[in-house]
């Protein structure tokens, strides 16, 4: 697990885009970047550092590559690179491995 988080040229990337609310998945709060509204040289070089400095998690029983950064935790969804579309966030309090270890994931 990277205990540094981003570099600073992705961590202002992150920390200044306009990250949309998953209003869908209520039960499971969290955000996310779509790659076409965002400079794309950035998102990807996001998502290459996620999955290079990121540690192996789940979801539930599907293995992720998660990253922390100060209060967040970022993930994709596994796709290549190339065809990836959304970077996710979350509040590490929201996390599926905090909410395990606090009992209180969805029903």
């Amino acid at each position: 697990m990277n205990m540094d988080g981003f570099p600073n040229c992705l961590r202002v990337f992150v920390e200044k885009e306009h990250w949309t609310f998953a209003k869908t998945m209520l039960e499971w709060p969290h955000e996310y970047l779509v790659r076409h509204r965002v400079d794309e040289a950035l998102f990807e070089a996001t998502v290459a550092h996620i999955r290079a400095h990121g540690y192996q998690g789940y979801f539930y029983r599907r293995p992720m590559t998660y990253f922390d950064d100060g209060d967040w935790v970022y993930w994709t969804m596994g796709a290549p690179i190339a065809e990836t579309t959304i970077i996710n966030r979350c509040r590490k309090e929201d996390s599926y491995e905090a909410r395990r270890m606090a009992g209180t994931l969805p029903t």
